[in-house]
């Protein structure tokens, strides 16, 4: 069952990933979602988006500036600490959010439809395994990691 769905989170994202890039965000990574999620409530530090993601703040950096140069983020400095960089969204960044909501909502719905009249009874048992694992409470707290 693991290497299923394993299987199915692959080509489910492979999916999103290239209907993303169709809409013009080809540049973007799967994981660079990680790091926008925790943008989407407005600025933050670099040194919070470490500890959120779990990972140095040289490596969030290097994606910062990444991300950066492609025209999704931006840094300024904080009013309070010149050196303190406080990280958001471009325009452009809010952008890709929204084409990748649109990329999962329609892989949903293919799915969804692929499972016919038993839809609602399969993804209740789905929800309550992600439940039982953790799955949704690291979900719903934006620590899930790549």
């Amino acid at each position: 069952m693991v290497l299923l769905f394993a299987a199915l989170s692959a080509t489910t994202q492979a999916q999103v990933t290239a209907t993303i890039a169709q809409a013009g965000f080809g540049d973007l990574r799967p994981s660079d979602g990680f790091l926008v999620q925790h943008l989407q409530h407005g600025p933050v530090s670099i040194g919070e988006l470490a500890d959120k993601l779990g990972i140095t703040a040289q490596g969030v950096s290097k994606t910062v500036i990444e991300m950066e140069r492609k025209g999704y983020v931006t840094r300024t400095a904080s009013s309070g600490d010149q050196r303190r960089r406080l990280v958001e969204l471009t325009s452009r960044g809010w952008e890709a959010i929204y084409a990748s909501r649109r990329a999962r909502a329609e892989v949903n719905r293919q799915l969804r439809a692929s499972l016919g009249p038993g839809a609602p009874a399969f993804l209740d048992q789905i929800h309550h395994l992600a439940e039982a694992t953790g799955a949704v409470t690291l979900l719903t707290e934006r620590r899930l990691r790549p």
